[in-house]
């Protein structure tokens, strides 16, 4: 069953001595009730932003910082004319669909970082960006989840893709999986999403209690933790040829 908005503040401010610290099953911070909806509260972008860096063509800008007096153009993508030139001559040296433009889901994976400026940025429909909520939550004894508000969707912004849904335990920001389907100007502090609550059945096993647990307490976009292939479905896939 999910929580109202005025349950949700409710939860706020009732401590539970079941809970670390006596804390109450639902901290958001910081918190303004002018963000509480009828069945959720409205999360902000925070400035930073990260890329990995081996999707993004050399010579290539991760943003451009906007300028509502400038007139664009595809050269704005590029540091110089170098590169401009370099993506006229040969395309498909810049195009994210190259393999060598490959993401190894298996590894670590090494960042380019940068924030939005005050006056927004222009993100490109080529890359995906990590980027993460202002704000920061603890959530316990209830299930968390995120989505985005309908006019982010109604500009073709997507704030994530898998990750939307959350854990009971989990302390941190959330880091969210941004895409456009347009070059599209976003903004520091604008309503990226929403979070909601629901109740569960059954014992817990909290998220931070879980020592597999790979982004609790995380601050800021975090990148993606490699993925694994576990040994007891490599020996099914083997026994199973």
């Amino acid at each position: 069953m999910q929580l109202s908005g005025p349950e949700i503040k409710k939860q706020m401010n009732l401590p539970n001595p079941k809970n670390p610290g006596n804390k109450p099953n639902i901290i958001i911070s910081p918190f303004d009730e002018h963000c509480l909806g009828s069945n959720s509260y409205d999360l902000h972008l925070s400035p930073k932003f990260k890329v990995y860096s081996v999707a993004i063509p050399k010579g290539m800008k991760t943003h451009i910082e906007f300028d509502e007096n400038k007139e664009y153009s595809m050269r704005d993508w590029f540091y110089d004319k170098r590169y401009y030139y370099k993506y006229l001559e040969s395309p498909q040296d810049f195009d994210y669909r190259n393999p060598k433009f490959a993401i190894d889901t298996a590894s670590q994976k090494k960042t380019i970082e940068f924030e939005i400026p005050e006056n927004g940025a222009i993100l490109n429909p080529q890359f995906g960006y990590l980027a993460s909520t202002v704000e920061y939550t603890e959530t316990y004894n209830l299930f968390p989840y995120i989505d985005g508000k309908s006019s982010l969707g109604r500009n073709f912004v997507l704030n994530h893709h898998t990750a939307g849904r959350g854990d009971d335990g989990f302390c941190g920001s959330w880091t969210l999986e941004i895409h456009v389907l347009h070059p599209t100007i976003v903004y520091p502090g604008m309503r990226i999403g929403q979070i909601y609550y629901d109740e569960f059945r059954g014992e817990r096993k909290p998220y931070n209690l879980n020592p597999n647990s790979h982004y609790n307490g995380q601050n800021g976009p975090k990148a993606a933790a490699p993925i694994i292939v576990d040994r007891f479905i490599k020996e099914y896939l083997e026994n199973h040829k």
